[in-house]
């Protein structure tokens, strides 16, 4: 930071040049704001801003601007208006309106969602492989009973709720 504020000292004293031209003291960067452009920033945590909506006046804004002068009870409810919306872009009434943001953001939400799910449905049919033959349900059962004909684990295991006589389950 510092070397900054040096370094534009010493542009500024430096001889006409195309740096000194455009150093942050000339005329390229003057305080001056250009037509279409404004310091005019209002929200509801700070209504009052530091600049009227409006600063560029035609003459029959300049002439009702002449008239706020004098005294208020002369003026119609319509000149009012017009004065308030040349010291604000909008009333507090506007400012609280909902918007519709929450549809395009749900949209958005719900597209995600679709494209999410149609990749893994892609995904599933041609990148992972198919199951392996030992979560088919005939390999489970033939399983069960090779554990079964083993006697595995008899005290506490499969084995001990198999009944061996009758070849079914203990009830």
């Amino acid at each position: 930071m510092f070397f900054r504020a040096a370094w534009s000292l010493v542009l500024k004293k430096a001889a006409p040049g195309m740096r000194w031209m455009h150093s942050p003291g000339s005329a390229a960067h003057s305080e001056q704001k250009m037509p279409p452009y404004s310091n005019y920033h209002a929200q509801r945590s700070y209504p009052m801003p530091d600049e009227p909506f409006r600063t560029e006046l035609n003459a029959e804004q300049q002439a009702l601007k002449e008239k706020e002068k004098g005294n208020w009870t002369q003026l119609s409810h319509a000149e009012k208006v017009a004065l308030y919306r040349l010291q604000f872009h909008e009333t507090f009434a506007e400012m609280n309106r909902r918007s519709n943001e929450w549809k395009t953001v749900m949209g958005c939400v719900f597209f995600f969602f679709g494209f999410t799910a149609l990749l893994i449905w892609w995904q599933r049919v041609y990148v992972f492989p198919k199951k392996p033959i030992t979560l088919t349900d005939e390999w489970k059962a033939q399983q069960l009973q090779r554990i079964l004909d083993m006697k595995g684990n008899p005290v506490q295991g499969l084995a001990s709720r198999w009944d061996y006589e009758k070849k079914e389950w203990k009830k």
